[in-house]
């Protein structure tokens, strides 16, 4: 496979990221709202399939998008800004990979997960648009599609997440 050039740091960063964690068993959790909501679960069905190497270790992946009983349950019975921190809660581990999806950065629930994740051992990581928001300071690395244009920046973390499994299936 031939290897990509022209890609910037913090892709390659969190590239790198993944790897390491397919490799350690550690998992890789994806998030958002909306369209990047959608954007992580493909993200994370790619993860699962398409990363898939001959005679190299799987990923580990969850959505956390992906069970919408649960996600209502705790809306209903705590609150939606802790969605995604409540389900990481029973499930990150330590040295897991917590990837948030945020065009605007500042969604209450995604930035409550982040910190969640960062105080207990998590690897952050924020794909986010516009001037990245509060998401850009909360993460380990930011990933920021320097628009303005909602659907512009939606596109461009799918291109991004196809490039990441494209980056994690060249060596």
């Amino acid at each position: 496979m031939r290897r990509l050039k022209q890609v910037t740091p913090q892709v390659r960063k969190v590239a790198d990221i993944i790897k390491v964690a397919r490799d350690e068993g550690n998992t890789i959790f994806t998030f958002g709202n909306g369209g990047s909501g959608s954007t992580a679960v493909h993200f994370t069905s790619d993860l699962m399939k398409t990363a898939i190497r001959p005679n190299a270790k799987r990923i580990r992946a969850i959505s956390l998008n992906d069970n919408m009983p649960l996600t209502t349950a705790w809306a209903n019975d705590s609150s939606y800004d802790r969605v995604f921190a409540e389900q990481l809660e029973n499930l990150m581990k330590p040295r897991d990979v917590v990837i948030a999806i945020s065009a605007s950065g500042n969604s209450k629930n995604v930035l409550n997960a982040i910190e969640f994740a960062r105080l207990n051992g998590g690897t952050t990581v924020g794909l986010t648009g516009f001037d990245g928001g509060s998401l850009k300071d909360k993460v380990a690395i930011p990933v920021i599609v320097p628009s303005n244009d909602m659907l512009r920046i939606e596109d461009t973390h799918l291109l991004v997440c196809h490039l990441l499994i494209r980056l994690i299936r060249e060596d």
